[in-house]
């Protein structure tokens, strides 16, 4: 299996190369707004590491949101671009998956901070998934009392376990490799609209 995944949806820019057994993940924290100038970058070094071009490729893997609406056209213009450019089909991967792929096991609910005391949020049993929402934090307590573990990239309030992302997205991508895609049928998952969609 060889392949290239990123993920730009929140502040950590996260890239992935795999070449056989030769596995390279990159992470640089707190890349918010830096991620147009970074990603070629990280994605060039990567694939150096990993003993890699873009055409040996057997596909091409982006996050699609929820997360940063503006990190994720990022990453699926960049995705598209070389997958297009390569002949090569694309996967489309969520957040959430890049958080229950690092954990198999049990009642997750995934969160993803949505701003102002909200959450993009899934229920996952091991990796069989619910329909993803955008939940108040009244609403995740209710999940939880319910019985699902609340889990995130990061400690977004007391009680949450944390997940590493770089190692979710290299999980993801090798376990969802069967479901690749044309890389134009790439489409951003939307839980809500943008803030200046709301204050239009």
């Amino acid at each position: 299996m060889k392949f290239l995944a990123i993920d730009t949806s929140g502040k950590q820019l996260n890239v992935v190369a795999v070449n056989g057994e030769r596995e390279v993940v990159r992470a640089r924290t707190d890349c918010a707004m830096q991620h147009s100038v970074l990603l070629m970058d990280e994605i060039d070094a990567a694939l150096k590491e990993a003993d890699l071009t873009p055409d040996g490729c057997d596909f091409f893997a982006c996050v699609t949101g929820p997360g940063s609406f503006t990190g994720i056209r990022i990453g699926i213009a960049t995705v598209k671009g070389l997958a297009l450019a390569c002949a090569k089909k694309a996967l489309a991967l969520t957040s959430f998956d890049c958080l229950a792929y690092t954990e198999t096991s049990g009642k997750k609910l995934l969160l993803v901070d949505a701003g102002h005391g909200n959450f993009y949020a899934c229920r996952y049993t091991g990796t069989q998934a619910d329909t993803p929402a955008f939940l108040s934090r009244g609403a995740v307590e209710e999940a939880i009392g319910e019985g699902f573990a609340p889990v995130a990239h990061t400690e977004l309030f007391a009680g949450v376990r944390t997940a590493d992302a770089a190692k979710g997205l290299l999980a993801a991508a090798k376990a969802k490799a069967g479901e690749c895609i044309p890389a134009h049928s790439l489409e951003a998952l939307y839980l809500r609209r943008s803030s200046a969609e709301e204050k239009s």
